[in-house]
Formats: structure tokens, sequence, C-alpha cells
């Protein structure tokens, strides 16, 4: 990181300067160096960084050699289109960690003979191509997916066999890994559809940072449950250390929150966090210095922050009383920020961000004598730390916020459990008159929980479905001939009242797959054949698994993201305070 930090240096004082180290005087026809002229700008140079000639003669020498080849890839790009790639490999996969790796290729090829490729080249089995924090898609071609001459890409490991396992232990791996992703989206995805209309299966809520529910666009809603879902399951990975699986989780919500509207991602500090996280990871896995959208996502961190809670945090401290248990938050963001500047070779913006983490650091460490007093109260490690930096350090102010917080939480169960009594007492009226609880419990969601006004909905409705019935067949048959399978194009009708458009629609957004509590629900009260009886308890009780697999992942504290015990932000203090030392020598 230093040598990087030296070179941005030695780029932007000739950048100034406009030096070109490929042309002559600094290089001959050959491409070879001209000596005399390079070392007279390493002796010019040196003194400026404080850094001896022959460090500051090596790293010019290694920028001029790296712009002589840039010219000659680009001469050959232009005549033969042949591109070429920087690839930023896993750390062990690296054969040397100061020596840059490069693959040739043509643009119109698909992704994936060029994950064939650095397969065979580096031994890696099974690996996912990151461009600038998205997933390239193995059967798109490179060019269509803004890969460009000279991209840099980074090279994300799927799985971690072992060289010695035998292929089908490395392709059963493979598999769980996808299952992985598939399994979360799955369980989530069952979770968003639920609407509350059944008393023992468990559904999802979203709500607003003092528990109220929050009304969002059904669309809306379920792509806010898949970002939150596969982020906590990324959250969890986080904390085991498996950050090329968590940075894989992490991509995905983020996919899941650009089909929120901004309206909504500016209410809540989920988006933001989730940039952090993502970055934060890149760090895990030494993957800062190719990633250029890093600091496009501190900013919008950043921005998410300043909307949320407010410039100077009013909004915050007036929903919640105290700003500090979200200070980590902006520690671990001015961190981040300091490392990437010190990256870029800005040495003045990266201290005066690191001298913002460690006054936020300084107050977020807590006395360990007072962590220990409010445990043998009773208190947890977690709500014991997150007490403690809500008071600033306050013992007893600390134990009296604790308490109130556990009082407010079990207040807002309770006006929880009585919400959801009335909801199904008012659903099974409906039901009593005819209706599926599926049913009545959307017109009550439509209705604002008035069930007169939910009533009329389900009369208009009935009358609407009548009126199109006899055109069902005709829909489905349009659906069919667009590749839909029969099962899946009946709900998709069923679900939008016959209309064709939005069941296409229904269907590509879900990519021609509905979770089977949809399809296997009844589209009125008629009596269900017979014949589908057994599946339906076998789809239940797998739905079941999905969905336990994804509470799991949730964490059971609201505040669980904030409970950081500072280790990691530690050792990354240390090491930025040692290279931006000024005794500091690569």
């Amino acid at each position: 990181m230093s040598a990087q930090n030296t070179e941005l240096k030695l780029k932007q004082m000739l950048k100034q300067e406009k030096i070109q180290l490929w042309n002559p005087p600094f290089s001959d026809e050959s491409s070879a160096a001209g000596p005399q002229h390079m070392e007279e700008l390493a002796a010019r140079y040196a003194p400026l960084l404080r850094l001896p000639v022959t460090e500051v003669g090596g790293a010019l020498e290694l920028i001029r050699q790296q712009a002589v080849k840039r010219g000659k890839e680009r001469q050959r790009f232009r005549e033969t289109s042949v591109a070429t790639l920087e690839l930023l490999l896993p750390q062990n996969n690296r054969k040397e960690t100061k020596t840059k790796s490069y693959l040739e290729t043509r643009l119109d090829v698909r992704v994936q003979e060029l994950v064939d490729r650095i397969g065979e080249d580096y031994g890696l089995k099974y690996i996912k191509l990151i461009l600038n924090g998205r997933t390239l898609c193995v059967d798109q071609p490179l060019d269509q997916q803004g890969v460009k001459n000279h991209s840099k890409v980074m090279v994300l490991k799927v799985t971690d066999a072992e060289w010695k396992l035998q292929l089908s232990e490395e392709e059963e791996k493979e598999k769980n890994q996808k299952e992985s992703l598939q399994r979360t989206q799955k369980g989530f995805q069952i979770l968003s559809e639920r609407d509350g209309s059944e008393d023992s299966s468990p559904f999802l809520e979203i709500a607003d940072q003092r528990g109220n529910p929050l009304t969002i666009p059904p669309q809306e809603k379920k792509a806010l449950i898949l970002a939150m879902g596969f982020h906590e399951k990324g959250r969890s990975l986080m904390k085991k250390k498996q950050f090329d699986l968590a940075l894989c989780h992490l991509l995905q919500a983020d996919q899941q929150f650009s089909r929120c509207g901004s309206a909504l991602l500016s209410s809540v500090d989920n988006f933001a966090v989730l940039q952090l996280d993502v970055v934060w990871c890149y760090r895990a896995l030494e993957a800062l210095s190719c990633l250029e959208d890093g600091r496009s996502r501190l900013q919008r961190a950043e921005d998410c922050f300043l909307r949320c809670y407010g410039e100077r945090r009013q909004r915050l401290l007036m929903i919640k009383g105290n700003t500090g248990r979200e200070e980590v938050l902006f520690l671990r963001l001015h961190l981040l920020q300091s490392l990437l500047s010190y990256i870029e070779g800005n040495d003045a913006q990266a201290r005066q961000q690191l001298s913002k983490v460690e006054a936020l650091y300084a107050r977020l460490c807590l006395d360990s004598e007072k962590m220990a007093q409010l445990m043998s109260l009773g208190f947890t490690e977690k709500e014991a730390r997150l007490g403690l930096r809500a008071c600033e350090g306050d013992l007893q102010e600390a134990a009296i916020h604790i308490g109130n917080q556990t009082q407010e939480r079990e207040e807002l169960k309770q006006r929880e459990r009585k919400r959801r009594s009335r909801r199904m007492e008012a659903i099974s009226s409906l039901t009593e008159l005819g209706y599926s609880r599926r049913d009545a419990a959307r017109a009550l969601q439509h209705a604002g929980g008035d069930v007169d006004r939910a009533y009329g909905i389900l009369l208009d409705s009935s009358g609407s479905a009548q009126a199109t019935g006899s055109h069902s067949e005709g829909s489905v048959e349009k659906l069919l001939y667009l590749g839909f399978q029969r099962d899946v194009s009946e709900a998709a009708l069923r679900l939008t009242g016959g209309d064709v458009q939005s069941a296409t629609q229904l269907l590509l957004d879900q990519q021609g797959v509905l979770s089977p509590e949809l399809l296997s629900e009844s589209p009125s009260s008629e009596e269900p054949s017979t014949s589908s009886s057994t599946s339906t308890g076998d789809v239940s009780t797998e739905d079941s698994e999905l969905v336990n697999e994804a509470l799991e992942d949730i964490a059971r504290h609201e505040e669980d993201y904030l409970d950081l015990n500072l280790e990691e932000e530690s050792e990354l203090i240390a090491t930025m305070k040692s290279y931006l030392s000024p005794a500091h020598r690569v």
C-alpha cells in the first residue's frame, strides 16, 4: 500500500509538470530508459517526498515502464481489437504481491470464456468477475457490460475448495455456495409475499426507527425485504470472516435496493450501512486498489446519512434522544475514507480523516469496569456496550437507558400483538362471508384496516373476476407463448386480476419463478383437488425450512449493526498511523 501511495504522488507531480516519461528524453525509440534524465528527475523529487533517491528512481522507472506498456497496448487495441485487462486476484493466488496481473482478450467474447482462462491460468475453479462493484454475467459479452481496454477486474472466489479435494467434492461446494444465495432469496421472497393472514406463519413488516409500520407499495416492499434479507445474510457472514461469500450477498442486496424509490432510501439508513459494509469487504479482501467505485460508495453512504440523520444529527437526536450509538458508523466511514485517500496518494486528506477517526475512537472506547458492572446487573454485553455509548460513558444513565429501552421494546411487542389480533379478527369476519384469507388480507390492507371498505373491495374484485373469467384461457395461452410455464402463468394472472400485461411484468421481475406459497393458492373458495393436497404439505415443509433459514440471519436486536467492538477498526487505525508517520519508509 505504501508503494502505491508513493507511485500516485509521483504521478501527480509528473502531471503537474506535464512530463511524459514514455517520450524522449526519458525514453528512447526502443522504449529503453534515458538514464541521465531519469536520475536527475529522481534526485529532484526525492527531497520533496522525503524518500531515498534510489527508491524514487525505482518508482519512476516502474511508472515509465507501465506508461510505455500502456501505449503499446492502446496501439495494439486500435489495430487488432485485443484489449488488456488488469486482474486483481485473490491474495493467496497472486504470484508476486507487487506484480500486477494482466490478461489479453477481445471484448466481444462472453465472460464465461474469460472465467475459463483465468481458472486455467491461476488454478481457480469457481470464480466471479466484478467490475466496479457489479458482478459480470457469464453468458453476456464483455463489451456489453462496460468492460473496456485497461479495465480493472476483480476476481472473487465463489468457493474455497482446496486443490487436493476430488472434483466431485469441489462441485458439491460450488453447488452449496450457489444454493446459499438462492435459498436466501427464496426464503425472503416467501416472507415478502406474506401479509399476516395466517396467525401461525411468520411474516416481515417494514417499520420506521420508532417501530411504526411503513406503508410501501407491494413491489417496492418486496424489493426492500429482499435487499434487507441479503444484507443481513452478508453481515452474518462478515462476522464469520467469510468476506468473499459475504460480498456476493451484499452485492445482491445492492441490486435489490436499486429497485426501491429514492424517497424511501433517503428515509432509512440501511442503504448507507450497506455501502460501508461493501467497502469494508473490499478492504478485508485487499481489493481497494482496483475498485474505482469505493470512493463513490462512501460518498453515497455519507449523503444518505446526511439526509437520514440531519446535518448535525438533529433528526436522529429527535427520534432516539442521543447519537452516541450511531457514531461507530461515522468512525468506520471516516476510517475507510482515510484509507482510500492514502491509497490515492493524498496524505493530507488521509491525515485529516484519520484525526476524526481517532477523536471518535477515544469517545467510543469503553471502560471495562463499567461494562462489567452493567453485565453484573443482568444486562448483556451488547446492551451494556450500546447503553454506555448512548450515554457517553455515564454508568448510571446507561443503566436507566437500557431499562427504558427494554420497556419500550416490550411495549412495542404488545402493540404489535394487539394490532395483529385485531387484524386476524377482521380477516376472520371477511372469511365468514366466503372469501379466502389471502383475498381478505389484501383487501384489508388496501382499505387501511377498515372492514367495511375491504368488503366493498372484495365485492368489486369478484364482479371483475367474473367478467374476465371467459378470457382466462386466452390470457394463459399468451403467457405460454412467451415461454412461461402454465402453473406460474395461471398464478400470475390470478394475482393480477387477469391483466396480461401486469402478469407478464410480474413474471419478468421474478425471472419466471413464483414462490410455492403463491402457486398453491386457490383462486377462490372452491374445494381444492385431492391430488394436490399431498404436494402442498411438502411445499409447506420446504417453505418453513427456507423461512427458518432466512430468519436465523436476522439479528434479534434492532441495533445489532451498531454493536461493533472496534477490534478490526483498532488494527486498521494502527496501520494507517504507521503509514502516515513521517518516519515511515516503504
